[in-house]
């Protein structure tokens, strides 16, 4: 459904996709923070735990996104899969 000149539904599925690009690379990076931490490589290990801390709150952002397009009266219907 197109709402002021913007297709929501393809908008909606962008940022999903977004999403999980994010959460592939926050897995990703928790991975890699266990990794250095069990090479007692410290700094590297703590870096790389605030970046996957980072990556939550952006998924957390997008989340937020998705709720105010199903709550801004444009008929679109969100679907977390």
């Amino acid at each position: 459904m197109c709402e002021k000149g913007l297709n929501t539904e393809q908008l909606r599925m962008m940022i999903e996709q977004s999403d999980g690009a994010l959460a592939m690379s926050q897995q990703w990076l928790e991975q890699l923070h266990h990794l250095a931490d069990h090479a007692s490589i410290h700094d590297a290990s703590t870096y790389l735990a605030q970046a996957t801390i980072l990556l939550g709150e952006t998924r957390a952002k997008l989340e937020a996104a998705l709720d105010s397009l199903e709550g801004s009266g444009s008929g679109v219907e969100v679907r977390r899969y």
